[in-house]
């Protein structure tokens, strides 16, 4: 039972379309909740916008970078 790399994978790691192409919600809402950074963030967003442009993507975007930009201010 060795390393495989796509599980020992930062997620931070990830591209914007491994997030937002996943096959399935559940795996979406978890890559977006794991974005820990607003570089991040923001090429998602721009990989949205440029694609498939989903309004629900987009809100779980928003709400994320809410989120990060609180977290700056509490630190």
């Amino acid at each position: 039972m060795g390393d495989t790399p796509e599980y020992s994978q930062d997620s931070s790691d990830l591209s914007p379309a491994q997030r937002l192409e996943a096959p399935n919600t559940r795996l979406i809402d978890a890559s977006i909740a794991t974005i820990n950074d607003m570089d991040t963030l923001q090429a998602c967003i721009a990989y949205e916008n440029q694609h498939q442009q989903r309004v629900p993507i987009l809100r779980q975007l928003e709400k994320r970078a809410i989120e990060l930009r609180s977290q700056d201010d509490d630190d």
